[in-house]
């Protein structure tokens, strides 16, 4: 897509100076996927170049709703650099941010390489280290969120932020797809999901990941953290609020939200 660079770089200057853009679909509506993720690596690579690096990689888009809601029939996938990571109990400053978002999400951290094509559920599996209690920030350089599969894509599949709790569970006896999840904001339950939300099976995600960056050359490595999809609706972010997301047997993570 030869308008990539200049895209790429709209939304370099967007997460820089906090303001917003509009959508890139306004003016083409023509541009899908394949278009979002030529921008996509045109902005990783602006951010790599100063010096941050891939500490791992979302998956978004998993449940079914989302997909109708946007118009896909697949998930997609983003980066996620490791100048945005968070751990359990720390306060996530809101001016990082534009509009950003709260999601619980079972994250895993990939113990060995896992390289696609032909990477099964089994063998993700086997390449999976544990999991981690996690929230994802999601935030939209595309002003109003008014984002069409193309935008979000091309804005690192709209990641702001990750936390995630440093116990880690190993998956021997654990079946992922029902691990009940509740959200609390300020004490008062919010919302509540289990690991099925995401493509049936957070391990599939992870094996559908890993057959997509595989296409490209692109491999999981061992340490990657793997945000696995969102186990219920979206959260909008206040200062002062504390959000704590407590999972079956991986336990709780919580975070703190500051100005």
């Amino acid at each position: 897509m030869t308008n990539a660079p200049a895209r790429a770089r709209a939304l370099y200057d967007a997460r820089r100076t906090r303001t917003p853009i509009a959508p890139f679909t306004d003016t083409d509506p023509t541009l899908g996927m394949a278009d979002g993720y030529a921008v996509q690596r045109e902005l990783t690579d602006l951010l790599l170049a100063d010096g941050d690096r891939i500490a791992g990689y979302k998956v978004g888009l998993t449940s079914e709703p989302m997909q109708k809601l946007i118009g896909v029939d697949s998930p997609d996938y983003g980066p996620v650099l490791a100048s945005t990571l968070y751990r359990d109990g720390a306060e996530i400053p809101l001016s990082r941010f534009i509009a950003p978002r709260v999601e619980a999400e079972i994250v895993f951290v990939l113990g060995e390489r896992l390289a696609g094509p032909g990477v099964t559920v089994a063998r993700a599996r086997t390449a999976i280290a544990g999991a981690v209690a996690g929230m994802e920030i999601i935030d939209s350089r595309i002003a109003d969120w008014r984002v069409k599969i193309a935008d979000t894509v091309a804005d690192l599949a709209s990641n702001g932020a990750m936390a995630f709790a440093s116990r880690l569970i190993p998956l021997a006896d654990l079946d992922v797809r029902l691990l009940g999840m509740t959200l609390t904001r300020n004490g008062e339950l919010v919302d509540t999901g289990a690991g099925a939300a995401a493509l049936g099976d957070p391990v599939a995600v992870v094996a559908w990941l890993a057959n997509v960056l595989g296409e490209n050359g692109v491999a999981l490595e061992p340490g990657h953290l793997i945000m696995t999809g969102a186990l219920h609706a979206a959260v909008p972010m206040t200062p002062g609020d504390v959000f704590r997301a407590e999972f079956d047997r991986l336990g709780a993570v919580t975070v703190r939200v500051g100005t």
